[in-house]
């Protein structure tokens, strides 16, 4: 039995990259061997274990038969007389397909994966990159991760992309792992890169039909990662100048988490009266506000200024949210000691909607504007 740690940990460790997660590959053992030894079997499709005490993930060397469509379609054998060779030919890029023995540090690299990462190449092992679909929006995500390190894909492993949306194997995928992926890519540096590659293998217009690389939403993503704003926005400005329902369509297609839906849809609907601001009426600014929920969810309504601001940048709109900022701060700070105690109901309401207003009209930002 011997064990070897693989993958992204191998690869981020020789690219001077902090490793946060580590994997490794057993060969030569069998599951019973493993359970004797501790560990804890978790895999359901194929033997994964848990380390006793680490709890660090274990698998038992593998490899994979291609029996059907889908990134679920294979059958798998895991048994002893599995090489570590066989194991790393069925990974997807020669730079995740490095090892290094955990017995005595020594890389094993058969596909020249070393190579690729000081050419900076992202290339495919074998041909058996065809057989997962998930490997497209995998190798997406790589373009977006070390596109600020200068890697470029390899022109044969574009081909090979191409051939499987072709094949009709993207047409296989799930909801649940495209937004996985997806979801990963608008985290890194360049999450624009993710869309640039599914559009050039022609998988985007498969998965999201209704974005243009050519608009201005992918522009905004990248200045929101440069930004380093959070995810939520990252995902809301990249719809950018998709209509409403296009934007349902895609959520609902994915099942897009509401935390990533909501903001979404509020940047979608009231941007044009955000990119507007300055020209509208005390009432007008007052109706913006509740609509975004600006009293009641600050936080999200915080996101909300943030999405418009980074796509008022990228546009060149003369918005200021600083501008906009001090007219909403003006109608959060009213005197709510000052309502009449003996509203009720309706009524109470209605007279904090006037002190709000009120509070707009007279605010310095507002009249220095209008004057």
């Amino acid at each position: 039995m011997k064990v070897y740690l693989v993958g992204g940990a191998v690869r981020d460790e020789l690219l001077g990259l902090p490793v946060s997660e580590k994997d490794y590959v057993v060969v030569g053992a069998t599951v019973d061997e493993m359970l004797k030894k501790g560990y804890r079997l978790v895999g359901k499709d194929f033997p994964v274990f848990l380390h006793p005490k680490t709890n660090e993930e274990y698998a038992l060397a593998r490899v994979e038969r291609k029996i059907s469509l889908g990134y679920t379609g294979f059958d798998v054998d895991a048994s002893p007389k599995v090489t570590l060779e066989e194991d790393l030919l069925r990974r997807d890029l020669t730079i995740n397909a490095i090892a290094k023995s955990e017995e005595d540090g020594k890389l094993v690299d058969p596909f020249n994966g070393i190579k690729d990462l000081e050419k900076k190449i992202l290339r495919h092992v074998s041909q058996a990159f065809v057989e997962d679909p998930v490997r497209i929006l995998r190798i997406a995500r790589f373009a977006a991760r070390f596109k600020h390190l200068g890697f470029q894909m390899a022109p044969e492993t574009l081909d090979l992309m191409k051939s499987m949306v072709v094949a009709g194997e993207v047409n296989a995928l799930v909801p649940e792992r495209v937004w996985k992926e997806w979801e990963r890519a608008i985290q890194e540096k360049h999450p624009e890169e993710f869309f640039l590659v599914l559009a050039v293998c022609q998988a985007l217009n498969v998965l999201i039909p209704e974005f243009n690389i050519a608009n201005a939403g992918l522009k905004a993503l990248s200045h929101a990662a440069e930004l380093s704003a959070p995810n939520d926005v990252r995902f809301a400005v990249s719809f950018y100048p998709l209509s409403l329902e296009q934007v349902e369509k895609i959520c609902s297609r994915y099942r897009i988490p509401n935390q990533y839906r909501e903001l979404v849809m509020l940047v979608t609907k009231y941007y044009p009266d955000y990119r507007n601001a300055k020209t509208l009426s005390a009432m007008q600014l007052l109706t913006l506000m509740q609509a975004t929920d600006a009293f009641r969810r600050e936080e999200r309504f915080e996101l909300f200024l943030l999405a418009c601001e980074i796509l008022a940048e990228t546009l060149a709109d003369p918005v200021s949210t600083d501008w906009f900022n001090q007219v909403c701060i003006a109608a959060k700070e009213i005197d709510m000691k000052s309502i009449d105690k003996n509203a009720q109901g309706k009524d109470i309401g209605e007279l904090i909607k006037l002190k709000r207003l009120a509070a707009i009209e007279n605010s310095p930002s507002l009249k220095l504007h209008h004057k």
